[in-house]
């Protein structure tokens, strides 16, 4: 086990840092940079470029050197804690995310707690009563949530959470809290405005994931050992917790690794129409500007994402199904 979790470690690390490597050169990959960009946006309201001021600027940032040396700055400040100077904001990228982080957090793991809780039951009953009326309207629902877009759900509910709660429209919390220090009212505001974006970004999930519970179970239902059991005389109950269930949430262990980054990225556009202040609108104007820091950091932030959720997974499901092993080869 110990030695498991070393390789593991090490090839996290491995991970990580050519995961850098390709999201620097993605960044680069477009013509120009942040500043190429911003004499673009001066020149088309009619304003001068002053050259000096330019060459001052791509100086101060660091952009006249060649593109290994702004990669091994902006790695070792990763290292330390660092993530770099936002170019737009004028300020470094930790200043600039703020609460917007925290935020997304809050949202984000929200989001994937509803996921769990309301997919789990309802992908097992669809499975224990395979073609009933309740089946056929679960998986209904299922499809509708598969299809409607998260920004036409999210004007929906919208409407729905001001007309019916008298809820602000758009935002995490009522405007007389912005960039007002943490309270117990702040934080009652955020609950209350938080079930909107979670029913929106959660949706398409939910649906998704009671449709690989509900085929899994199905699976081994109508495996062998489940027939013997049922011959033997085992109760219904104890029959479907003790084995097929725990076999069948092979997929929810699994998809830790990718629920976090799909959930963090699908909030992009459902922020953007809900005006959310999280990270998603912030990452989506870094890329437009090529505010290569500030756009790196959230990228690699998904990438820690998918490899700790990925870590996190194998663990899990070496603990919930006792035919996985960390090791390789056979057992004798």
């Amino acid at each position: 086990m110990l030695n498991y979790l070393v390789r593991r470690v090490l090839t996290m690390i491995l991970t990580m840092l050519a995961i850098s490597v390709l999201v620097f050169i993605i960044i680069q990959l477009p013509p120009g940079d942040y500043l190429t960009t911003y004499i673009a946006e001066l020149q088309s309201q009619g304003e001068m470029v002053d050259p000096d001021k330019i060459k001052f600027l791509r100086q101060q940032y660091g952009l006249d050197k060649p593109m290994i040396v702004q990669y091994f700055v902006w790695v070792t400040g990763l290292v330390q804690g660092d993530l770099g100077y936002s170019f737009e904001f004028s300020l470094p990228v930790t200043e600039v995310v703020g609460d917007r982080l925290w935020l997304s957090m809050v949202l984000n793991f929200t989001t994937i707690i509803f996921i769990y809780v309301v997919s789990f039951p309802i992908g097992v009953y669809s499975a224990t009563h395979q073609y009933s009326w309740g089946d056929h309207g679960l998986t209904l629902i299922g499809f509708l949530g598969l299809a409607t877009p998260n920004f036409l759900l999210a004007l929906v509910l919208l409407y729905v959470a001001n007309v019916a709660f008298g809820t602000s429209i758009g935002g995490l919390m009522d405007p007389e809290y912005l960039d007002q220090p943490w309270t117990i009212d702040k934080a009652l505001s955020v609950l209350e405005h938080l079930w909107v974006p979670v029913l929106v970004i959660g949706t398409s999930g939910t649906a998704g994931m009671i449709r690989r519970l509900r085929a899994n179970l199905l699976d081994e239902l109508q495996k062998q050992y489940v027939v013997t059991g049922r011959a033997k005389g085992m109760s219904r109950g104890k029959l479907l917790v003790k084995y097929p269930l725990r076999m069948a949430l092979n997929p929810f262990i699994a998809d830790i690794g990718s629920m976090l980054p799909q959930v963090v990225s699908g909030s992009v556009i459902v922020s953007a129409v809900m005006s959310l202040p999280t990270t998603g609108p912030m990452l989506l104007g870094a890329l437009q500007s090529q505010d290569m820091y500030l756009a790196g950091s959230f990228l690699m932030f998904l990438a820690m994402l998918t490899v700790v959720g990925m870590f996190l997974s194998d663990i899990l499901l070496t603990v919930l199904d006792p035919r996985i092993r960390l090791e390789g080869g056979t057992k004798r």
